[in-house]
Order: structure tokens, then C-alpha cells, then sequence
């Protein structure tokens, strides 16, 4: 049983691009009480297939996540199911459209047990802090310790390219607790943004003002008008407020 609650939000700027590409979102599972899911999407693709991408990303995720039960399905099944649904949908938008939408996919979901699982293809990213002190994030298909280096060949890996289906790489998160917190993001914010300053944020303010603290400075940075789209997920994990002691009150008998 875990001995935190979560807090969650999100934020999205369009940046300086034509049309938002990017979706996030966050669930609960009516199947599941206890579970939670945060899943964002960065499209690409010509004539809207980007925005039609990611669209679908969240919907193949929310319609899964739905029909998950604790009982019955197990976590990482179930994210290897969304990737490969919508990767099949994808590619059949691609034979029947002019476009050719494709798409990252970062998933987060969170169990009353204290776990959280990932999932995640393409150069979106998912952090997770410690405090304000950066633990670990995916870089492209791999979990990385705050040292290493950004840049692998598996961050062009998308969703609904063609050829042989991408990956979907699994992690796993034990032992969590108050304080502990991740972030979701595209592209478009962790180039912009350091660790420390994501980590900062994150610990100091609530999710939703976080987001947008974040996106205020990743704007700021935008000096040649060519700023991406922007858009991040925040779940932090909180010491739950202590509940007030309780009080039996004896009815006060009268004197005979």
C-alpha cells in the first residue's frame, strides 16, 4: 500500500511552428483503482500527419488503459499492446492518407504499490527525480544515469515508421516514495532545459505551475524564431496530510 499521494499536471506551448504536434495526457483506469497513467506524443509527418499521429497515440492509450484490470492484465503487457496497436493503426493511415504520420511514445503508469512501469520509442523523454536531484532518464531506448550523453541512432526510432516495428523499451521503478517525482517531455523542452533546472522546478512547485515555469524558460531560449513545440508531463508523489486524530465524545450524564 503506498504512503503518498500524486499530484499531477500538464503544459503545452506551440512554440513557432504552424500547428501543435505534440499531444500529453494523463488517466486514471476505471478497472484499476490505483493506477494512473501519463503518456505524451511527438508527431511528425507532413499535411497534419503529425498532429493525427500523436492524436492517436493518446486515444490507443486511454481505450487500453480502459480495459486494464490488475486481475486479469500485467503492466508491461499492456504498454507492449498500445505500442503495437498503434503502430498498426499508424501504418494504415499511412496506405489510405497522403501522410506519412509517425510518432515518439513516452508512457508512465503508476500502481498502488508503490512501482511505477515505462515505456518508451523515439528521443521523447522520461525523468525521474529524486528531490530535485536528477535519478535517472531514458535517453532514446535506454535508462541513463545523469552523466552520459544525449545523442544514440535509437532516437529516430518512431512509432508508424515503415519497416520492422520499433522496439518498445521497459523499465521498471521500485520502492517509491514521497518526494520522488518524473517528467514527460518532448524534444522541444529537454534541449532547452537542463536537469538541475527541471529538477528544481519539479521539487519547489506544483505540477501544473512547474510546467508552465518550464516552459516560460525554454521560450526565453528561443533567440533564431525557430522554437519547436513544447510539452511536458509532471507527477510528483507527496506526503499524504495527516489525518486528524480521533475523538470519542461521552454524552455527560446528569446527576440523579
Amino acid at each position: 500500500m503506498r504512503s503518498y499521494k500524486i499530484e499531477a499536471g500538464t503544459g503545452q506551448h506551440i512554440g513557432d511552428r504552424p500547428e501543435q504536434q505534440d499531444r500529453v495526457a494523463l488517466f486514471g483506469a476505471p478497472r484499476a483503482p490505483g493506477y494512473m497513467m501519463a503518456v505524451l506524443a511527438d508527431g511528425m509527418g507532413g499535411a497534419r500527419g503529425g498532429s493525427i499521429a500523436a492524436e492517436q497515440a493518446i486515444r490507443t492509450a486511454q481505450q487500453v488503459f480502459e480495459g486494464f484490470s490488475p486481475l486479469t492484465d500485467d503492466v508491461e503487457t499492456m504498454l507492449h499492446q498500445i505500442a503495437s496497436e498503434l503502430h498498426t493503426v499508424i501504418r494504415l493511415m499511412t496506405l489510405s492518407t497522403q501522410t506519412r504520420p509517425q510518432t515518439t511514445l513516452a508512457m508512465l503508469v503508476l500502481t498502488p504499490d508503490c512501482s511505477a512501469v515505462w515505456g518508451h520509442v523515439g528521443d521523447s523523454r522520461i525523468y525521474r527525480f529524486s528531490g530535485p536531484n536528477l535519478a535517472e532518464h531514458t535517453r532514446a531506448s535506454q535508462p541513463v544515469r545523469p552523466a552520459e550523453t544525449f545523442d544514440t541512432p535509437e532516437a529516430h526510432d518512431l512509432i508508424g515508421k515503415p519497416g520492422t516495428p520499433p522496439v518498445l523499451a521497459i523499465g521498471h521503478y521500485a520502492n517509491l516514495q514521497p518526494g520522488d517525482a518524473f517528467v514527460l517531455c518532448s524534444d522541444g523542452l529537454w534541449q532547452l532545459c537542463k536537469d538541475a533546472e527541471l529538477g528544481a522546478a519539479v521539487a519547489m512547485h506544483s505540477p501544473r505551475d512547474a510546467a508552465q515555469m518550464l516552459i516560460r524558460k525554454a521560450r526565453e531560449r528561443v533567440t533564431d524564431g525557430n522554437g519547436d513545440n513544447c510539452s511536458l508531463a509532471v507527477v510528483k508523489l507527496l506526503t499524504p496530510p495527516k489525518q486528524m486524530p480521533e475523538f470519542q465524545v461521552d454524552k455527560l450524564r446528569r446527576a440523579v
